[in-house]
């Protein structure tokens, strides 16, 4: 009764199992349960003792060396028929035994009632008189997210990979954060308002994006996102100015770096948004999330290319990589299935530029959380391109894996 998974339990009651239903009801009570088994369990044993005792007299007589046979005879038995074995079944076959033991235990509760309640009354005392008496039935308690966690972890045999993997970033959406999967500050794109309606109009018809940032010769001052299909709605009544894209630009929405996913994803429902722009503490802009990218580290990327065909990765030969220095380090460990560190940079540029602190040559080799490096290109004081090599990762300094 007490080795019941209680989850597969409850999952029996609301199937409607009888014996499911009778075996919750003796567990939500466990010191009644306790008392009918231990008081079954105990007179049993004192009979049995008593019986071998006056069998020992009758058969052997009453010497010392027949009191100790019958003693050891007695021992034997009790641990082997009534302690032992059935423990070990009952602990391995806890499912099959306890649903159909409790259709005895139940009307057995019943009878023995007044003797169990009268036991209880001594036991109860004694547990408030030494502060002992447990506040919470324990079949009631909850389960935390850590504990929630490894029973994922620990069930992956029973559930489809990828469900695994979902399940597995849902719980990582609280440890993550806004910056984490924003894009860069140095990759939004956005309309200048100060440019030529011609440069705009080309921008918006090559757009990848239905969202775009609007700002007017300062890309930190933005003036808010405008939806092109709100905008192209626009053109069949009247043509495109700068007037009309103003006029139908949303305000902007910002958001701390420091935002946990499982938070911003709420809020971005809370407040029928589906972008933000990301700022620091000094209120500088530091990059964009949507809720696009949120999705995708709950359940990939929305790409139709292999995850190895990304614009961030050139694989050159097997085990060695073009990569950009902007890539971010989660993305390199969840795409490449490496194990840079996380508790720093978030880029493989920043990384580089903390473990050398300089910026380096093209041609600089280095090894990086034991992964070999070579700088092929940098530009504009930050590692523009990077070869890294896969196939010769150092297990002797093994990098710890944050994520």
């Amino acid at each position: 009764m007490m080795a019941l998974n209680r989850f597969r339990l409850k999952h029996w009651v609301a199937q409607g199992h009888r014996g499911a239903k009778l075996a919750q009801e003796l567990l939500e009570h466990t010191d009644r349960l306790l008392g009918v088994l231990l008081l079954g369990n105990n007179f049993i044993n004192a009979a049995s003792a008593a019986i071998v005792t006056v069998l020992t007299v009758r058969l052997l007589g009453k010497g010392e060396v027949a009191l100790t046979i019958g003693t050891i005879l007695v021992t034997l038995a009790i641990l082997i028929f009534s302690e032992i074995t059935p423990k070990i079944l009952g602990a391995a076959y806890s499912e099959k035994i306890a649903l159909h033991v409790s259709y005895v235990l139940v009307p057995l509760l019943r009878v023995c009632y007044p003797i169990v309640w009268f036991v209880n009354l001594f036991v109860q005392s004694l547990l408030v008189i030494t502060r002992l008496k447990p506040k919470n039935n324990t079949f009631n308690n909850g389960v935390t997210l850590e504990e929630l966690r490894v029973m994922v972890l620990e069930g992956s045999r029973f559930i489809p990979q990828k469900h695994h993997h979902i399940l597995m970033n849902l719980f990582n959406l609280t440890d993550v954060t806004v910056k984490d999967v924003m894009i860069p500050r140095s990759q939004i794109e956005g309309i200048d308002l100060s440019s030529s309606m011609e440069l705009i109009e080309q921008q918006l018809t090559t757009s990848n994006h239905t969202l775009q940032l609007i700002y007017d010769g300062d890309p930190d001052a933005v003036l808010g996102v405008l939806h092109v299909r709100k905008l192209f709605n626009q053109i069949h009544h009247e043509p495109v100015s700068i007037e009309a894209i103003k006029a139908i630009t949303d305000p902007p929405y910002f958001v701390p770096e420091n935002t946990p996913l499982f938070t911003q994803l709420n809020n971005f429902q809370e407040n029928r948004r589906k972008m933000a722009l990301v700022v620091d503490e000094y209120g500088e802009l530091q990059g964009l999330v949507s809720v696009e990218d949120i999705l995708e580290e709950i359940v990939g990327e929305f790409s139709s290319q292999l995850p190895h065909q990304g614009s961030f990765f050139t694989e050159e030969e097997d085990g060695v990589y073009l990569v950009d220095g902007s890539c971010s380090l989660r993305d390199l460990n969840r795409k490449l299935n490496t194990r840079f560190h996380l508790d720093g940079p978030r880029t493989l540029n920043g990384l580089i530029l903390e473990t050398l602190e300089d910026i380096p040559e093209p041609g600089t080799a280095l090894k990086v959380d034991g992964y070999p490096v070579e700088i092929v290109q940098t530009q504009d004081r930050m590692v523009k391109v990077v070869r890294l090599q896969m196939n010769h990762f150092s297990e002797a300094h093994p990098p710890q894996l944050n994520e």
